[in-house]
């Protein structure tokens, strides 16, 4: 009998490869109870294409998904494609890091003037027992209200985890359990190529720098 390939195990082998270029070790987890973690240091500008963040070498095809928008519409990777999308995953309840993250990439944003009318960020949630569309939509407002929000099923967000090598576990009981998640932000670029990922911790400086280099 042949052997089937599995077309995501290039995907998920270049993830692997550049969290352990950039972070040296796997992809982060943390915590949303956890302190504020070190920021990585940045790979090689040099080996990364002049990227801050991790760069996919080569790029590959950005696997494409189907979820619930907190706009209220259909969110796809093929529906913002001409843009660059920053897609981060993480949950509404997060004390600390997933702020900080969206903090971060508002700030990136701004500073890109106009140009970050093509600059599309995609907070896929962890959490779907909690993270409706509505609530996303209010609480993501608050950051950046072009910042778009994505739900679904569970199984149908842990599709999406897989095809991007994104872990998610729940911590504790109750309703105020926790998620550990990966905290790393995919970067794709204006083809839907999936470029980078950037490491936790970064400033918006890091993020402007390479959201121009991909708007070139």
């Amino acid at each position: 009998m042949t052997a089937r390939s599995n077309p995501r195990l290039p995907i998920l082998a270049g993830i692997l490869l550049v969290a352990l270029l950039a972070a040296g070790a796997a992809i982060t987890i943390v915590s949303r109870d956890a302190a504020r973690p070190e920021a990585t240091p940045a790979p090689d500008t040099a080996r990364s294409g002049g990227l801050k963040a991790g760069a996919f070498d080569p790029p590959q095809q950005a696997p494409d998904f189907s979820l619930r928008g907190s706009d209220g519409s259909e969110v796809t990777l093929a529906r913002y494609r001409g843009k660059v999308v920053l897609l981060t995953f993480g949950f509404t309840y997060c004390a600390a890091v997933c702020p900080t993250t969206l903090a971060t990439l508002a700030q990136a944003r701004s500073k890109l003037g106009k140009a970050a009318d093509s600059v599309q960020v995609i907070f896929v949630t962890v959490d779907p027992a909690r993270d409706d569309a509505v609530h996303m939509r209010e609480y993501l407002k608050a950051f950046d209200p072009g910042i778009v929000g994505a739900t679904g099923t569970p199984d149908a967000l842990a599709a999406v985890r897989a095809k991007y090598g994104v872990t998610a576990i729940k911590r504790g009981t109750g309703p105020d359990y926790a998620m550990d998640h990966t905290s790393s932000i995919f970067l794709i670029d204006r083809d839907g190529k999936l470029r980078a990922m950037m490491p936790f911790g970064h400033d918006p400086a890091d993020f402007v720098h390479d959201i121009q280099s991909l708007l070139v």
